[in-house]
């Protein structure tokens, strides 16, 4: 297999192959080796990207009749932290009565018990893009071999699935048993921001087949945890954001959702009011030049030298606590949170915010935030 790689921050990074791309090519491995009865070691399959993925088969298996051949591919994510990387996923192929193409969940596959995912509820968590590279290059093989008459069975499995799948949102998602079979391209991209937007749209798209009118969201497991430590609140119920702030707020308003309450640090939230849709540094840090803004803008203090030099934000709160300023500055500063965040879904959606600072303290929260928060 001939690697891919990407450039990202300055660094050439390989690609891997997702889990529907694995379980692709060991269902096409297994289907023709059940028609040769032959072994073979690698297999090609192209992936929704157009790049061609010639993955290893290993861990041949059949029964002395050939009813039924099984084999699988490891998963490889490239550089990227994926915690499915070294798995085995097999692919267990027998042929049926009835022309089409089944394809099931075995063990270590999750199984929706929620909707709003991409499959129904029952279903096994085989997204839809990997189910049509299964069907497509089945449908192939049978083709080129000129089978007619007949279908195919195909289970896909994955022994370390439900272990692995304790280190994925699919316990918060709703999806028991094990991993996903996912992939829209059949790649992997290392540290792909566009695979954690995806994540946090799926899961608003959950909350929201839920039946909840508020989508609560939360940068991280530091808003999560002031949630539950200081208001009660189930930490699953919230969705975490990450750094992609403008992106969830505009997801919720694709969603449906009308109302969102979002709960997090000043760390986070003053680059909002500044205008800033992804908070990672990389992309911009400026918090304490926002905040010296807004206090020069309603206060008219000069405290710019004694903020900017300021290494975290809850110094730079301390100091505005102490010159008796801190109510204007932090109303001033969550209205302009509010305001940005409406505005990026041009006024689809209502927002009400709550913002706190260190040692889980409440520096501020919008009219109808505490009201918002005891219907959630």
């Amino acid at each position: 297999m001939s690697d891919v790689f990407i450039e990202k921050g300055g660094k050439k990074l390989r690609c891997g192959f997702t889990t529907g791309s694995c379980a692709t090519a060991a269902s096409k491995a297994a289907l023709l080796m059940l028609l040769t009865g032959e072994n073979m070691h690698h297999v090609s399959i192209m992936t929704p990207k157009g790049i061609p993925y010639n993955a290893e088969i290993v861990d041949i298996h059949r029964n002395d009749a050939l009813e039924y051949v099984s084999c699988a591919v490891i998963k490889d994510g490239g550089d990227d932290p994926d915690v499915t990387s070294g798995a085995k996923i097999f692919a267990s192929v027998c042929l049926t009565e009835e022309e089409g193409i089944e394809i099931e969940g075995g063990e270590g596959v999750g199984r929706v018990t929620k909707p709003g995912l991409d499959q129904p509820i029952g279903e096994a968590a085989i997204n839809s893009v990997p189910r049509k590279m299964i069907r497509e290059n089945l449908e192939e093989v049978l083709s080129l071999r000129g089978i007619t008459g007949k279908g195919v069975r195909t289970i896909i499995s994955v022994p370390d699935g439900e272990y692995i799948a304790r280190k994925t949102f699919n316990p918060k998602l709703g999806i028991v048993g094990g991993i996903s079979i996912l992939g829209t391209t059949g790649i992997v991209e290392p540290m792909s921001d566009a695979a954690l937007v995806e994540t946090i749209k799926t899961e608003i798209n959950v909350r929201k087949a839920e039946g909840r009118e508020i989508l609560l969201a939360s940068p991280g497991n530091y808003g999560l945890t002031f949630l539950h430590e200081v208001y009660g609140i189930d930490e699953n119920i919230a969705v975490m954001s990450s750094n992609f702030i403008g992106d969830t707020v505009e997801n919720a308003a694709d969603s449906g959702f009308s109302k969102l309450l979002f709960v997090g640090h000043i760390g986070k939230l003053v680059k909002v009011a500044g205008g800033i849709k992804n908070t990672h540094s990389m992309y911009g840090d400026h918090r304490m030049e926002i905040l010296s803004d807004i206090v020069i803008d309603v206060a008219g203090y000069g405290l710019e030298k004694k903020i900017l030099s300021c290494v975290m934000t809850d110094e730079a709160v301390r100091i505005i606590n102490e010159e008796g300023i801190g109510d204007l500055v932090f109303e001033e500063m969550v209205s302009r949170i509010k305001k940005n965040m409406e505005e990026w879904t041009d006024g689809r959606v209502q927002v009400e915010v709550i913002v706190f600072s260190n040692e889980n303290t409440e520096l501020v929260a919008t009219k109808n935030a505490h009201e918002w928060l005891s219907k959630i």
